[in-house]
């Protein structure tokens, strides 16, 4: 991959990178309400302008978790530039763009799900070894007491209210990171895939409720 662009669009504090011949050679960051919207095509611009790439070998973008409509604009511009270059467009889990998880060390990334639900997600050797999942105040805070016992890193990508947890927000130069770290395998399978957002789930499947027949 000669230059390749990346976007991140999971928190309201997004990036665009470009990266050629392997290394990052500019990040513009950008605050917005976590949509993003048309804030994301002004920084777009002046990379193009200012490397003069209007071609990319690939375009890199971040797939959350985090803001649900600030993930899918970032994935439609990532999807629209690579049509326009007659690339790919690749989506890597944000969360391995952050420092935490860049560490290669054993880490724990939570974050608020909202209506009192929360995420998990485990990380070693910049791989997933445990995908995005909702949980309850219980087994958040379960979660996070076995992180403090074991002296395991923690993080969450945005503030969560009540609680003093660090943070560490990804960056589009940490998804290039992300990237190259990643083992061969699972480079492959993140560009076989259609980009598309962390959708978040329960960690298993509900039990149906039994029914209920009457009694004639």
């Amino acid at each position: 991959m000669r230059a390749v662009l990346i976007f991140e669009t999971s928190t309201d504090k997004a990036s665009i990178a470009l990266a050629v011949d392997g290394k990052i050679v500019t990040e513009k960051s950008f605050t917005s309400d976590r949509r993003h919207n048309a804030l994301l095509f002004g920084p777009m611009a002046e990379i193009i302008e200012e490397y003069g790439h209007r071609s990319f070998d690939a375009i890199l973008v971040g797939s959350g978790p985090g803001s649900y409509s600030g993930t899918r604009v970032g994935i439609a511009a990532a999807q629209g530039a690579a049509l326009v270059a007659g690339c790919k467009a690749v989506a890597i889990p944000s969360i391995l763009g952050t420092e935490d998880a860049l560490s290669g060390e054993p880490c724990l990334a939570v974050g608020d799900a909202r209506r009192g639900s929360y995420w998990l997600a485990r990380i070693k050797e910049h791989e997933l070894i445990e995908v995005p999942s909702l949980t309850d105040r219980i087994g958040f805070e379960h979660a996070l007491g076995n992180a403090r016992e074991n002296d395991t890193r923690y993080f969450s990508m945005e503030s969560i209210r009540g609680e003093e947890i660090p943070q560490a927000r990804p960056t589009a130069a940490g998804l290039w990171h992300a990237w190259q770290k990643a083992p061969s395998q699972v480079r492959a399978l993140w560009a076989g895939a259609i980009p598309q957002p962390i959708y978040l789930a329960p960690p298993h499947i509900t039990p149906s409720k039994k029914e209920v027949f009457g009694t004639g």
